[in-house]
C-alpha cells in the first residue's frame, strides 16, 4: 500500500529543483516505489572535496533532499507541511567518480513528526554514507509555492 498522498510522477517532483541548490548539484529523483524515493547526484567538482572525495555535506545535501520530498508527498499540502528538524549522516566509503544514489523509506510517520533513512550507495551498490532525518509535521501557513502545485 503506497504511502504517499500527492502525485508521485517524477517530472513533476524533478520541477521542484528549478533554481535550488538541487538543481546546482544535478540532484534528480530517479524511482519512486510505494514507500520509497530514489535520486542520484553526480560526483564532480560540485560535489568534491579538495581530497578529491565526494564530499560529506554533498551527501547530506543529498539524503535531506531525499527524505524531506518524501516527507511532503505523505501530506496533504493545503493543511501540512514538513520541514526538516534533525539529520545525521555516517560516511562509510569514500567516491571519487560517478554517480551516488540514494534511496529514502520511512522509518516512522507520526502525526507531528515523521523519521526517515537514506542510503546512498556508490555505482556497484556499495553503502557510501546512511543517514537519518527527523522531520517536523507543522501547519500549512499562508500560501503554498506555486512550483509545488499540481
Amino acid at each position: 500500500m503506497s504511502i504517499w498522498k500527492q502525485s508521485t510522477e517524477l517530472a513533476r517532483i524533478n520541477a521542484w529543483s528549478a533554481n535550488t541548490m538541487m538543481q546546482t548539484l544535478d540532484i534528480r529523483f530517479t524511482d519512486v516505489g510505494d514507500d520509497w524515493l530514489r535520486g542520484t547526484m553526480p560526483v564532480d567538482p560540485r560535489t568534491r572535496q579538495p581530497f578529491g572525495l565526494l564530499h560529506g555535506g554533498a551527501s547530506v545535501v543529498l539524503a535531506e533532499t531525499l527524505g524531506s520530498t518524501a516527507a511532503l508527498l505523505t501530506l496533504d499540502i493545503e493543511k501540512e507541511l514538513a520541514v526538516g528538524l534533525d539529520i545525521n549522516a555516517n560516511h562509510i566509503r569514500g567516491v571519487t567518480a560517478g554517480v551516488v544514489t540514494g534511496t529514502a523509506r520511512a522509518v516512522h510517520l507520526g502525526r507531528t513528526t515523521q523519521v526517515w533513512e537514506i542510503r546512498i550507495e556508490n555505482e556497484e551498490g556499495a553503502l557510501v554514507c546512511l543517514s537519518r532525518l527527523t522531520m517536523a509535521v507543522i501547519a500549512a501557513r499562508g500560501g503554498i509555492p506555486a512550483s509545488l502545485r499540481a
